[in-house]
């Protein structure tokens, strides 16, 4: 995304805030969301000194409540991944001020299964999986539906795991608003 000096940015699934640390590093302004109140104060006990703001909501709910314009919105495992497109990447669309950039990431799509998929995560012990909803697409699917909500210059790879033990790559896609 390469941010300049006091551009703002928003991570939607910003988890515990590891990479809204780095942009704020890179001298922008940092807004991060999630849903899960134990990320944020981790993200909060651990970045207090960085100077970003986060907030506690679901992504959605977030970017159709408030107003500010963003110079570019990321999600790394997030948001993106866990919210229904045709919900979602009109409400960025919104906030994202004209040029602006949206990128995010996720696991690549297993083959054939494609679309909105159950996908569970798992709790403590003595609680049974949350099961959630994400939607996996091929990178050209992905180039599609950000045309299809007026973003340009859509691009999308799969980026291969590293040498190791990990053994699935990285879906990294990208538009400008």
């Amino acid at each position: 995304m390469a941010p300049k000096t006091g551009a703002s940015v928003l991570d939607l699934g910003c988890g515990k805030g590891g990479n809204l640390a780095h942009i704020t590093a890179l001298g922008a302004r940092a807004v991060g969301v999630d849903i899960s109140l134990a990320q944020i104060k981790a993200a909060e006990a651990r970045w207090s000194d960085t100077g970003m703001v986060l907030h506690r909501t679901d992504a959605t709910r977030y970017l159709k409540e408030g107003g500010e314009q963003f110079d570019a919105v990321f999600s790394v495992f997030g948001a993106a991944w866990f919210t229904d497109p045709a919900v979602l990447l009109p409400a960025i669309r919104r906030r994202l001020r004209p040029g602006g950039v949206f990128a995010f990431s996720h696991r690549p799509p297993i083959e054939g299964c494609y679309g909105c998929q159950a996908s569970y995560i798992n709790r403590s012990e003595d609680e049974d999986p949350l099961v959630v909803k994400r939607w996996d697409y091929e990178p050209d699917r992905w180039v599609e539906t950000l045309t299809e909500h007026g973003f340009t210059a859509a691009g999308a790879r799969l980026v291969p795991a590293p040498s190791g033990r990990r053994k699935i790559g990285t879906l990294v896609v990208r538009a400008h608003g």
